[in-house]
């Protein structure tokens, strides 16, 4: 009906209602008829993408944070960040101005980053080393002691700047938590072959019980808790109060998440180390979950 003279729809703040602008103002009694509200504008909803489209085919500077149609002002708004706001970015915005007249340019104070999950299993490096994320806590993650000493930075997966180490322990206990900057979330969940297990609480297993782990190496494998409260004298050192499994781990797997229960939702602790692997069988041990919480004072990210 209304052709080239569209100019985009919105539900308007202060009244609730459905609002169209449109360029034609012989159009505006056939809208008003329909039941919506009407503005009369002067650009048409082809020409603000239009104008949009052009501005996707230039490079802009760091300082330009974005830009988008905004239908309610009738024009297409692009972002600066005034704190970082610099003549390349003044460059680009000249040139946006001359891609057409319904360019508007916003100061804003903060620019836009990738977010990135934090997921139990999943890897993380310290420098060249890798190990793999326990279970993810309220500002962070939860890890084995034995892979970063505290004040260590790490990255994810993908390389990207993760956070730092504000605690660990290692030999004697082996644990460790690491909190993680603003582009990173804490979820409630642990890689399962690719999909995801939700951990609904930390109820600790019994000796006998099904358990299974998640780690950047093997993957998903499973057991059984074969003893509590176990010693294992390391190379560096001894730790006590491990949990002894017939689960196998192999090396990147340190510090990765340990599961029980229904639908295994049910947060055991990280592991630590062992012996064997998971072509031949193993042993592994995994550090207690609910100790590191208490040490630390850290809340469980829970689904």
């Amino acid at each position: 009906m209304l052709g080239d003279t569209f100019a985009g729809a919105w539900i308007d703040g202060s009244t609730g209602k459905l609002t169209v602008g449109v360029t034609d103002s012989a159009r505006v009694d056939a809208v008003r008829a329909l039941g919506a509200d009407t503005r009369l504008v002067t650009f048409s909803q082809r020409q603000l993408n239009g104008t949009k489209a052009a501005l996707d085919a230039l490079s802009a500077p760091v300082s330009v944070t974005g830009w988008r149609v905004d239908d309610a002002s009738n024009t297409v708004v692009v972002e600066v960040n005034r704190h970082t706001r610099d003549a390349a970015a003044d460059a680009f915005v000249a040139t946006a101005k001359s891609v057409g007249t319904a360019v508007r340019v916003v100061e804003v104070d903060q620019s836009p980053t990738p977010l990135y999950d934090t997921r139990g299993g999943d890897a993380y490096y310290i420098g060249s080393s890798r190990c793999s994320i326990g279970f993810a806590v309220t500002g962070g993650f939860v890890t084995a002691g034995h892979c970063g000493r505290t004040g260590a930075a790490t990255t994810g997966s993908n390389r990207v700047s993760q956070g730092t180490f504000r605690g660990s322990s290692f030999p004697g206990n082996d644990y460790a938590w690491v909190a993680t900057n603003s582009n990173w979330t804490s979820r409630p969940w642990v890689n399962r072959s690719g999909s995801n297990v939700i951990v609904k609480g930390n109820s600790e297993a019994a000796v006998g019980a099904q358990i299974c782990r998640s780690g950047s190496t093997t993957g998903w494998r499973c057991g059984t808790v074969q003893a509590k409260n176990s010693t294992v004298n390391y190379p560096q050192g001894s730790v006590s109060g491990l949990t002894r499994t017939n689960a196998c781990a192999e090396p990147g797997d340190s510090g990765g998440s340990w599961v029980a229960g229904t639908g295994f939702g049910q947060a055991q602790g990280v592991t630590s180390g062992g012996s064997g692997n998971c072509s031949s069988g193993g042993t592994t041990y995994f550090q207690p979950l609910n100790e590191i919480l208490s040490v630390y004072g850290l809340r469980l990210t829970t689904g």
